[in-house]
């Protein structure tokens, strides 16, 4: 049985349930489920079918740990950046931000990451259709995950870790798990609000 026939939950249910996960379980992540996920990330279109990519599944703790330190000191610059100092200057109701934060606080408990990455800088256009392949393949597994970014400030610090080369670029840092709490629908503004026909002010209808 190939990858392709393991995933059988239909197109439209995958997208139309997939959401940011999170809060994910502890709970390992089998071998022949990642393997699907990271073959389904491969299969992704590219320009000019040249494949600029390159991935790194992350599963040892320790390494995990480190990841996951790193990427709080990254979540926390950029919030720095933003004039956020600290939780008590995120504006109540900004509950997506609150959430975020909590992951940061949590990176490092996510059983597996996946860093995708460009292999030249400026390559990220090219490879991140790629992203989007993985976090179908796996929600089809019942696997949660989010799309993430680093900070220029630990950059130097994860390419080191992860013998990351220097011409290459981290696009994302997703982690990856089953999640604590359900897929389902999520809220979007109507699509006439956010897609024009001819022009920007043309709503679609």
């Amino acid at each position: 049985m190939t990858t392709a026939d393991r995933l059988t939950m239909s197109l439209g249910e995958a997208m139309f349930t997939q959401r940011a996960i999170r809060r994910l379980k502890p709970d390992p992540i089998p071998d022949d489920v990642m393997r699907d996920i990271m073959e389904a990330a491969i299969r992704a279109p590219n320009g000019g079918n040249t494949q600029q990519w390159h991935f790194i599944v992350v599963k040892d703790a320790d390494t995990r740990k480190q990841l996951g330190e790193l990427y709080h000191e990254a979540w926390w610059a950029k919030r720095k950046d933003q004039g956020i100092m600290g939780p008590e200057d995120i504006p109540p109701g900004k509950n997506s931000q609150r959430s975020a934060m909590r992951l940061a606080n949590e990176f490092g408990d996510a059983p597996l990451m996946v860093l995708i990455c460009a292999l030249n800088k400026g390559g990220a256009g090219g490879i991140i259709p790629s992203a989007q392949n993985l976090l179908l393949a796996a929600r089809a597994h019942g696997v949660g995950g989010t799309i993430a970014t680093l900070h220029a400030v630990v950059e130097e610090r994860v390419h080191k870790l992860l013998n990351i080369p220097e011409t290459a670029e981290i696009v994302y840092c997703m982690p990856l798990g089953y999640p604590r709490g359900e897929f389902g629908s999520v809220t979007r503004k109507p699509l006439e609000e956010v897609c024009g026909i001819d022009r920007w002010d043309n709503p679609y209808k």
